[in-house]
């Protein structure tokens, strides 16, 4: 990087440095933002694929038989989700450059898909349960820690005005080609249990679209080097900072709170598939056009999304993810036919895009630069714990009190995470921040 910024010089003055880390970012942002959208269109489209509500829950279902393993399988993949973040941003927190060790984590994250749909065409019966909980827990252990390192490279050389913007392009690329092949995966592979296993071959083609993903960014990316980094801190030491980070700034606190209540409310993602099944068959088809519904969303919704957040901040997406979510719910639990039942995946899809797009780019406006990665650890260790929770206790009470108790839960979540929003979380994008 032969542009890198190189504070080691003598006399060069703090705004200096920030100056020539301001010129880098502009520099290279058409690459950075290239680099970023082929990675978030190709990777994302397969994670899509493999963590849809969709064929994830109905292949758990499909080797076990019961829905508390679904629950299971969902709450030991956040499991390993709770505490990586922080350990992912203690590990890199204190480096200029973050893109190798987020590689890495990114390689190790891929490997568990690929082990889940081998797995499928050696085992079977117990052993394919047990290795596939495994998979699944590696999974949130890895993908914990490439959240954080990611999501510190696109604040990295993404200007938040367009951080909207990519994440709305790259999610309509993606989701147009993960709604066509989910379809497809559906209406075909699944169907006719192609090699014998259809859900393996489909799993197998979500590790392929996420591997070529990171590849793009590694070969396109072009990091700066901040003129601060913290210096490296044990692990323990770090996590006593927790408390300040939300002590410190109110408005952080709430949205932490809003954020937590509506990953609550996600405690019947996993079940919205078994619900339906009440109502229509889960053939392969119809697998393919729910996930199309779903995956779909993205499509129609998320530069509506971005352009919202770039143009009034992202706490508007946040509200108008919360509305769009209760709605569906709602519109679930009395669906009674086919296009009633996708007319509500779509709804749930748009808000999921919403919600993730709205919470990860927030978390990235408070604060301080340098407190970036403490702040995702936190975001993404506090969705972790409440997320492992959560499936089991939606099994659970799946299994005792029905579906309709279970979804009534998710929706009374929800409306606490909107009444939180619009009456005390502010919008950090119209702070004056320290850089």
């Amino acid at each position: 990087m032969s542009d890198a910024i190189n504070l080691s010089e003598p006399g060069v003055a703090e705004e200096e440095a920030e100056a020539a880390y301001d010129a880098f970012v502009l520099k290279h942002l058409p690459r950075n933002f290239a680099a970023h959208y082929v990675h978030g269109m190709l990777g994302m489209t397969g994670f899509r694929l493999f963590n849809a509500p969709t064929f994830l829950p109905a292949y758990l279902h499909m080797i076990s038989g019961s829905t508390a393993f679904v629950g299971l399988g969902q709450a030991l993949q956040q499991l390993g989700g709770v505490f990586s973040p922080v350990i992912g941003a203690t590990h890199i927190e204190h480096r200029r450059r973050v893109l190798p060790v987020a590689v890495v984590m990114g390689i190790s994250m891929r490997i568990q898909i690929l082990g889940i749909a081998l797995a499928g065409f050696v085992l079977e019966g117990a052993p394919l349960m047990a290795v596939v909980l495994l998979f699944l827990f590696l999974f949130g252990i890895f993908s914990g820690a490439q959240s954080v390192a990611f999501q510190l490279l696109l604040a990295k050389v993404i200007p938040t005005a367009r951080r909207g913007r990519l994440q709305a392009l790259r999610n309509v690329t993606g989701g147009a080609i993960a709604a066509v092949l989910s379809w497809a995966a559906g209406a075909y592979l699944i169907e006719n249990d192609v090699l014998g296993n259809g859900y393996g071959v489909t799993f197998l083609l979500a590790f392929g679209l996420t591997s070529l993903g990171l590849t793009a960014l590694r070969m396109l990316m072009n990091e700066p080097e901040p003129p601060r980094v913290r210096p490296k801190t044990a692990l323990l030491a770090r996590m006593k900072d927790f408390p300040s980070l939300l002590r410190d700034d109110r408005g952080f606190m709430f949205f932490m709170i809003a954020q937590t209540c509506a990953v609550a409310g996600r405690v019947a993602v996993p079940f919205y598939i078994l619900y339906a099944q009440q109502t229509i068959e889960l053939t392969g088809a119809n697998l393919g056009y729910l996930t199309l519904a779903y995956l779909g969303a993205d499509v129609a919704t998320n530069l509506a999304w971005g352009t919202l957040g770039d143009r009034f901040g992202f706490r508007s997406v946040f509200i108008g993810t919360m509305v769009v979510w209760i709605g569906s719910t709602v519109l679930l639990m009395g669906a009674g036919s086919l296009p009633l039942i996708i007319a509500a995946f779509f709804g749930l899809g748009a808000a999921a895009s919403g919600f993730q797009m709205s919470t990860q780019t927030m978390v990235l406006e408070y604060g301080a630069r340098e407190d970036v990665p403490m702040r995702l650890a936190l975001s993404g260790t506090a969705q972790g714990i409440v997320s492992t929770i959560g499936p089991l206790v939606g099994g659970l009470l799946a299994a005792s009190a029905g579906y309709l108790v279970l979804l009534g839960v998710s929706i009374a979540f929800e409306a606490i995470a909107l009444i939180l929003l619009v009456s005390v979380v502010d919008e950090p994008r119209w702070r004056t921040r320290p850089r």
